[in-house]
């Protein structure tokens, strides 16, 4: 099966691509890049043995989506194209309601038009849950206002998938994933977002490393077991193979299949910090910050479905997550030392 892969260089989508690989299936690859980078290529087939053919274009851009269809005929879509960053939806809403919803739309007017294509996963989130009445989170929890910007698009659309698949008949699986942490096993992939990470993991990793001075943990009063958020931290590699079993899971015509994937284990930050630090013996800088915008106390998933109905149990510990995401951090840091040299040499060259 031939799997057109939306955000497919991005932290997620990158690993979900080289699992897809692993099992067999042909990828094709568009991301713009407006939050990843070229070089991922050559890691996917660094690990994989294979180059997935990639196109660089915004999937708004419906011509150019067009002419990919056209060439390309993809069988089935996992869409990660989006924008993702809590606190920049709280400041940027417009961009993002425009960005996220804009993009699906440009993917459902291709699936509308070429037939062939009938199966869609989409990369949603625990976020739709909005501050929940009680933990775990399951499936038939129920959606609220969501508390920012990012979440809401995610409501959104899946609401626009759902009312699309009763029309179409088309196969959507709906995955609701809670925090992905971690990098591929082999240091080779994780996540590297340009600028100043929005997320805590890859904060995190930089604080290790000493590219950034300290992590700053936003909120200390939360009714948590230790005032700090708590979250479902999963390691993506965990994530990629939830993706694979999805796709198979539409091929039995299932129709709109809604799953969370996740640990089922909450986990708080200062225990992720204390995680991360008996992983790589080192120690981490951080200060408490006050409370940020759009973040609530607690939420981790409930994981019967996935197991049921996926066969999905998570491989990965936190502890391993925080192992491979500093392997790759040194990894990075090492090849950006290398890129830095060679510019010099350049420049004297000229």
């Amino acid at each position: 099966m031939k799997v057109l892969v939306t955000g497919g260089l991005g932290y997620i989508g990158s690993h979900t691509v080289t699992t897809l690989i692993e099992n067999g299936y042909e990828v094709v690859i568009v991301d713009n890049l407006s939050n990843s980078k070229i070089e991922v290529l050559d890691s996917i087939y660094a690990i994989t043995g294979v180059r997935p053919a990639f196109y660089q274009f915004d999937v708004r851009d419906e011509q150019k989506l067009d002419e990919l269809f056209e060439k390309e005929t993809p069988e089935a879509i996992i869409h990660f194209a989006g924008f993702k960053a809590v606190g920049e939806s709280c400041q940027e809403p417009l961009m993002y309601y425009e960005n996220n919803l804009g993009s699906t739309f440009s993917i459902l007017k291709m699936m509308k038009k070429y037939k062939v294509c009938n199966k869609i996963v989409f990369s949603s989130s625990a976020t739709v849950y909005g501050v929940p009445d009680s933990v775990p989170l399951t499936e038939s929890s129920p959606i609220k206002e969501a508390t920012n910007p990012y979440g809401q698009t995610k409501i959104m659309i899946e609401k626009i998938l759902t009312d699309f698949a009763k029309v179409e008949g088309t196969n959507v699986a709906l995955l609701r994933y809670f925090n992905p942490i971690g990098a591929h096993t082999t240091g080779l992939l994780g996540e590297d977002p340009n600028g100043l990470p929005n997320n805590i993991f890859p904060y995190l990793n930089k604080v290790a490393v000493g590219a950034l001075p300290i992590l700053n943990v936003f909120g200390d009063d939360y009714e948590t077991v230790d005032g700090t958020g708590v979250r479902d931290y999963i390691h993506v590699m965990d994530l990629a193979e939830g993706h694979v079993l999805a796709l198979k899971k539409l091929e039995q015509d299932c129709g709109v299949f809604v799953c969370n994937l996740g640990t089922g284990k909450g986990t708080s930050v200062l225990e992720l910090v204390a995680a991360y630090e008996q992983a790589n013996d080192i120690k981490i800088n951080y200060q408490i910050a006050p409370r940020r915008a759009g973040d609530i106390a607690e939420n981790y998933a409930g994981t019967e479905k996935a197991k049921n109905e996926l066969g999905f149990e998570c491989k990965y510990s936190i502890k391993d997550a925080c192992g491979d995401g500093y392997r790759f951090q040194i990894y990075s840091l090492f090849v950006q030392r290398i890129k830095s040299k060679n510019r010099e040499k350049e420049v004297v060259q000229e």
